[in-house]
């Protein structure tokens, strides 16, 4: 332990303790721009300054050790004086429109600029611009990046794609695309880890917002919006409700007070999908010889497009099942069309999501199976949907909790979960034991998937055989996954892959609190959400049992591959070579 005094207070901490780390734990936040703990400890920004006595220099804290009798000042006069400097510095290369930027009033370098009371910069003002295709769903805004390389060591370090690298030397230097590719070029799966990392506005999601008002504003359409699982354990972060508050119904009422005809919940197509996906498990395990293992998930678009472009030979692994929000898109412009008598071709099908890859796989050219246009004809990500709350004017606090619509709305535990690593897994667990063993499990009995590590390994009991399944969070940990399928050290039946930390909860699309890895409280809100369900078994949700009566028949069906499943081996390979 080491013994040092901070501002005046004595503090003792483990040795190689930070600085920083030793500040807070006196309740004393020195203010930072770079710096992301275990990712990005580079002292790039030097805005964490602080005075050590006997010392000319200042230290940066987020990466000085503590030292024994060390004496330290925050906030001192000279500190105050360099502090101010290197922000001020930071600000001429940037451009400080804030009124106009999708982070203003959630940006760590508005805040410290504020709390230094910079009011005006005296330096030359150069803030370079460079080309960007606007139709990509991930916008990056060189005149915001303050080079601060957090999306470039979150990219590299947790979901080693390395699409991000620094370009130029000196005040030239600046972050772009690696190896001089355009983005829709490079290995970009569209996680948007790279914008819940950034501590400005120079990466966002492209805003689908305009297109969706311009929707509501038509007397001629029928605008149905989908509201997927993870959605509801984060829309009230930044709108100020506790998360008592923050309720599905909250979220249902204020989605109806914007305008939407019908609201629905994509647990219901997660049902759906499990019923699909765990027939194809069952299937597959029926005529091994038949199929290539192990058997992939395919619910997540960013994972998907990881083995499109990394290890297109493992396209034919995956599950032919669509993601929740394709399957939902295809019911709704048939299924849902049908028993409302309406024109799918004046549906406007829309969906709130934490992701930000759902915008590009709801506009891939074979997710049109209904016959109507894209199935999915707009994706909005949760931050999305905040500002139209807030462009609306609307106080969710008091609003009355309403109900999903049907006959697309009815969801069971099962899918709920659907949002969180591990989810997936143990909802098609749950089904396909029914199936095999007759009657339903301890809706608990395969917790072992459960879990905030990056790759966990269960085996189950089914039939008489053992399933040996993994789970799998972030991309980095997807690929450490394939090399160790490639070179035989690990053999699976079923596996599960979320490209983003934590699952959906901790999407690319979810609401950003700089420093605040928040996966692991929300996927506890759906375990929660999970527990108090009355139905907790996907093939009991009585809508998806009658959408098969009615209409589908029954899994894996000529109509449910139709509409429910792709080939993605070849439509991946069309769609990749082809975007957009």
């Amino acid at each position: 332990m080491v013994n040092l005094t901070i501002d005046g207070l004595e503090v003792c901490v483990p040795e190689g303790t930070t600085v920083m780390k030793a500040a807070l734990e006196l309740g004393i936040e020195i203010p930072h721009l770079c710096f992301l703990e275990g990712i990005n400890e580079i002292s790039a920004c030097k805005v964490c300054v602080v005075e050590m006595q006997g010392k000319d220099k200042l230290i940066t804290a987020c990466n000085s050790p503590v030292e024994e009798g060390m004496v330290i000042y925050t906030n001192s006069p000279k500190v105050r004086r360099v502090r101010r400097t290197n922000v001020e510095l930071v600000l001429s290369q940037h451009d400080c429109h804030c009124a106009t930027c999708v982070r203003s009033g959630n940006c760590n370098l508005q805040k410290i600029s504020n709390d230094l009371g910079i009011l005006e910069i005296p330096f030359k003002e150069e803030v370079p611009e460079a080309p960007w295709d606007a139709s990509f769903p991930l916008i990056r805004d060189s005149r915001k990046c303050i080079k601060c390389m957090r999306c470039v060591q979150i990219c590299d370090k947790v979901q080693d794609m390395h699409v991000w690298d620094v370009q130029n030397t000196g005040s030239r230097t600046t972050v772009d695309v690696a190896c001089n590719k355009t983005i829709d070029a490079s290995d970009c799966t569209l996680c948007g880890q790279c914008i819940t990392h950034c501590p400005t506005g120079a990466l966002r999601e492209r805003n689908d917002i305009p297109k969706v008002f311009d929707m509501l504003a038509d007397p001629e359409k029928i605008t149905v919006v989908q509201v997927a699982p993870a959605v509801r354990t984060a829309w009230g972060e930044e709108l100020g409700l506790p998360p008592g508050e923050c309720s599905e119904g909250r979220m249902v009422a204020a989605l109806k007070r914007i305008g939407f005809d019908y609201v629905f919940d994509t647990n219901f197509a997660a049902d759906l999908t499990i019923m699909e996906e765990g027939s194809e498990l069952l299937e597959r395990l029926g005529n091994p010889g038949k199929y290539a293992w192990p058997m992939f998930t395919s619910c997540c678009p960013g994972w998907v497009n990881f083995v499109s472009k990394r290890y297109p030979t493992y396209l034919r692994n995956l599950s032919t099942a669509k993601s929740p929000q394709q399957m939902f898109g295809a019911m709704a412009k048939t299924y849902f069309a049908q028993k409302k008598g309406i024109d799918p071709h004046n549906i406007c099908c829309i969906s709130i999501m934490p992701c930000v890859s759902k915008k590009r796989e709801a506009s891939l050219s074979y997710m049109r199976s209904a016959g109507a246009g894209q199935d999915v004809d707009v994706v909005l990500t949760t931050r999305e949907l905040v500002r139209m709350i807030r462009a609306e004017h609307i106080n969710p606090q008091f609003l009355k909790e309403q109900q999903f619509d049907s006959p697309l709305g009815e969801s069971t535990g099962a899918g709920v979960i659907f949002g969180v690593t591990g989810g997936v897994m143990e909802a098609a667990l749950r089904t396909a034991y029914a199936v095999v063993e007759g009657h339903n499990p301890d809706a608990d009995a395969f917790q072992a998937v459960r879990g905030e590590d990056g790759r966990r390994e269960a085996d189950f009991v089914l039939g008489g055989r053992t399933l040996h399944t993994c789970t799998v969070s972030g991309l980095g940990n997807a690929e450490k996954l394939m090399q160790d399928i490639i070179k035989g050290k690990v053999s699976y039946d079923f596996v599960e892959v979320m490209a983003c930390p934590g699952g959906c909860v901790g999407g690319g699309g979810q609401p950003i609190h700089d420093g605040c890895e928040l996966a692991g409280s929300r996927g506890g809100q759906l375990y929660r959400l999970d527990s108090e369900r009355p139905l907790r078994f996907s093939h009991e949700n009585p809508e998806v049992q009658k959408a098969y009566e009615e209409f589908l028949g029954k899994p894996l069906s000529h109509k449910a591959h139709e509409l429910l499943h792709s080939g993605h081996v070849n439509e991946l390979y069309y769609a990749t070579h082809n975007y957009l």
